[in-house]
């Protein structure tokens, strides 16, 4: 679709990972922006006497064009797990109340569940997720069907496929079409023997792909892995060759001054997850170090069943803010690093390069929101605003690859929300 957006504030790159706010147009022609200025200058956009014919011209009204919120790390379909096993610790949670009935999961389960995970996205303003979960060609159909955007990595572990299917399936969704692709990855090193770790180094080796796990989320795990391996698990899984085309880890709370090293070398990504890692009592991952040191950081929500909720918002918050309280430095970790770590550092986490700013040529992966509200007033800096007091209420548009698919309330997904609503209690109610 052509798409003209106008009278609207909008977040553009700044200097580093800052932010500038312009006001003017947006265009979008088919699934990229083709312009972005005041609307008057327009020769390097149209040649001769070619005459744009608009699908939409949607008046913004002053509200802010910003880029989609990027979820680093998620588990979509554990929808099916919202508020069902809370209040556990994560070994428990994972091996009394998950995986017993993850078991039972079938690929058709996975699809609905997959879409219920969307709908939230879009209320969030997230426009692409990196979805670790099983049935990797459902997950994959259910973004492409509705029209979201999702990079998945597998969940390969000791009770999981083999290397020969695993590496099927990386073919398979990398070649299922631009809004599905695929990046090599594994549970975690608790869950996964040497030799099938072996074998999925090997595996990235072969196909120059990222690795990526779960990574010291607690400290039992690095405690248990240095009594195996007489390392921790960043010390391993750099032993045994995995990251030649780099990657990264999720969570990353118990990191050793080692640890930080080989992140540096490698150039590796560490995902911060605060909401999953309060909620499960994982710790409060070392975000000051990571930024002094130079190494990249993204956020991502975890998945619903341990959050328990897709909400990019509130994810920002906390991570600004437990990175204060666990410095006792109210000044680290501002707000415009944060909000770079949400869009364009989680982008380029995913391998979204083209995803990951508002610019002439990107991907119109865009969100509105809604400034006309009383927590985004004033306007002093919007960014902070956004950061310290904004909410998934101010998302007032989510469109993705060109495609609006969330505007007032309302879903363009092709599906019924009440039936995804109804398909969603049918799976865990048949586990009960």
């Amino acid at each position: 679709m052509n798409i003209r957006f106008y009278n609207a504030k909008m977040l553009l790159p700044g200097q580093g990972h800052g932010f500038e706010i312009k006001e003017g147009e947006l265009w979008v022609r088919d699934n990229a922006i083709c312009y972005i200025g005041d609307g008057k200058d327009l020769s390097h956009v149209f040649s001769g006497d070619e005459i744009v014919i608009w699908d939409r011209e949607i008046d913004a009204k002053g509200n802010l064009l910003m880029p989609g919120f990027k979820d680093a790390h998620t588990h979509t379909a554990m929808t099916f797990l919202r508020s069902y096993a809370d209040d556990l610790p994560l070994q428990r949670w994972l091996n009394e109340a998950v995986f017993p009935r993850e078991g039972q999961l079938t690929a058709d389960d996975i699809y609905w569940l997959d879409i219920l995970g969307i709908m939230e996205y879009l209320t969030s303003g997230i426009t692409a997720n990196f979805d670790m979960y099983f049935f990797p060609e459902s997950n994959a159909k259910a973004s492409i069907d509705c029209g979201f955007r999702t990079v998945q990595t597998s969940g390969f572990n000791n009770f999981s496929s083999s290397l020969e299917e695993l590496e099927e399936d990386y073919y398979r969704v990398n070649e299922m079409g631009e809004l599905a692709s695929f990046i090599l990855g594994f549970h975690a090193e608790y869950t996964t023997s040497r030799d099938r770790m072996e074998g999925l180094a090997a595996l990235a080796n072969k196909v120059k792909s990222p690795v990526f796990l779960h990574n010291a989320e607690t400290a039992l795990e690095v405690k248990e892995c240095k009594e195996r391996w007489g390392m921790t698990p960043t010390g391993l899984t750099d032993a045994l060759g995995m990251y030649t085309y780099g990657g990264g880890g999720y969570h990353c709370i118990h990191m050793e001054d080692g640890d930080f090293e080989i992140f540096k070398k490698r150039q590796l990504t560490a995902v911060t997850n605060p909401a999953s890692n309060l909620k499960l009592a994982s710790g409060i991952a070392p975000i000051k170090r990571y930024l002094d040191e130079g190494i990249a950081l993204a956020i991502g929500t975890d998945g619903p069943a341990s959050n328990n909720c897709l909400d990019m918002f509130r994810e920002m918050f906390l991570t600004t803010a437990l990175a204060k309280v666990k410095e006792q430095d109210a000044a680290c970790v501002p707000a415009e690093e944060v909000l770079y770590m949400a869009t364009a550092a989680g982008a380029q986490c995913m391998g979204l390069a083209d995803c990951d700013s508002l610019a002439v040529g990107k991907k119109a992966d865009i969100i509105m929101i809604d400034l006309m509200q009383p927590n985004m007033q004033p306007e002093n800096d919007i960014a902070k605003n956004i950061v310290y007091s904004g909410s998934k209420q101010n998302v007032i548009m989510t469109m993705v690859n060109g495609r609006i698919l969330y505007e007032n309330g309302q879903f363009e997904i092709g599906f019924d929300p009440k039936e995804i609503y109804a398909k969603a209690n049918a799976v865990i109610g048949r586990m009960k």
